[in-house]
């Protein structure tokens, strides 16, 4: 029992990842709009049918990456497709925070594709009065089947926290994202990132990093994640050239839980920007062409002279 006080006031005594490594970029917030009112305003948010604590716990906890998210889209006017805007929260501050005209697209909630129509409750930012948005989408399988938009209908597509996803073919969604883009529209890719601090720190404790099984089905797990140097070559190859890439915590780290990162820190020094939770890109579609092959690093398994 002593030995078990000491190692847990041992572990309590111990710096905070953020005191180590730079994690915790600054969070973009809306001109006169105070981080409080802006986690009220999101935390609000209510799919209607969608259990009110699980909607909570979820707002609460990926607060910062739906704002990190909306930061780099702030800046932009025109077209925009939100690839799986359910659960709505960064729709809602794309809806109120920028002159986007957004368009939506969901996969789960319906079996058959098509537009469907979902209400989403919410309190005014500064009256807090209760309102009521309704917001159609179109349902289909992004993996499956073509995107049911025309070529260069939009001036940016947010592709959030779904790449870790994807089963089979991510270059294919790319190619397919690149192609409703306009010549220099603006992708925003967001997903975690699997060199996070806590992941090396679950390594070194012999602890597993993988996603567990889901209930929703494979879909309803991370399939495969990636890091920062990987998005990067991802993009480059499928036509992309990233304009802005960054790593933040988005939530509680838990690293110290699985070994005294200390210890580790001057040999993650190197890349110490690298570290945080989730992996952020702001990328511009260029006109020249995507190989029609794969990257041999992401693929194997093809055909000869399908992989590059």
């Amino acid at each position: 029992m002593l030995k078990r006080a000491i190692r847990a006031a041992r572990r309590r005594l111990r710096k905070k990842p953020d005191a180590l490594f730079p994690l915790s970029p600054p969070l973009p917030l809306p001109t006169g709009v105070s981080e409080q009112q802006l986690f009220d305003f999101v935390t609000s948010v209510r799919v209607q049918d969608a259990p009110e604590s699980e909607m909570r716990a979820y707002g609460t906890q990926d607060f910062r990456r739906f704002v990190y998210t909306w930061g780099l889209a702030s800046d932009i006017k025109g077209k925009c497709l939100e690839l799986g805007g359910n659960p709505y929260f960064t729709t809602m501050l794309l809806k109120k925070f920028t002159d986007l005209d957004i368009s939506l697209a969901n996969y789960f909630g319906h079996e058959n594709n098509g537009e469907h129509v979902q209400t989403v409750d919410y309190l005014e930012l500064n009256s807090g009065e209760k309102k009521s948005e309704r917001f159609t989408f179109q349902h289909f399988n992004i993996e499956n089947d073509s995107f049911p938009y025309v070529d260069g209908e939009f001036d940016v597509v947010i592709f959030a926290e779904i790449i870790e996803h994807l089963l089979n073919d991510p270059c294919k969604v790319m190619r397919e994202v690149k192609r409703v883009l306009k010549p220099n529209g603006t992708l925003i890719l967001t997903t975690p990132n699997v060199a996070r601090l806590e992941n090396v720190a679950r390594m070194i404790s012999g602890t597993n990093i993988y996603d567990p099984y889901s209930g929703y089905g494979p879909y309803g797990r991370h399939n495969r994640e990636y890091n920062r140097h990987e998005l990067d070559q991802l993009l480059r190859f499928e036509g992309f050239e990233p304009t802005e890439c960054f790593t933040a915590d988005v939530h509680a780290n838990n690293a110290q839980a699985f070994c005294n990162v200390e210890n580790i820190a001057d040999l993650l020094r190197f890349r110490e920007h690298d570290l945080g939770q989730y992996v952020f890109v702001k990328a511009v579609a260029l006109s020249n062409g995507a190989s029609m092959k794969r990257p041999a690093w992401l693929y194997r398994s093809y055909p000869e002279g399908e992989l590059v």
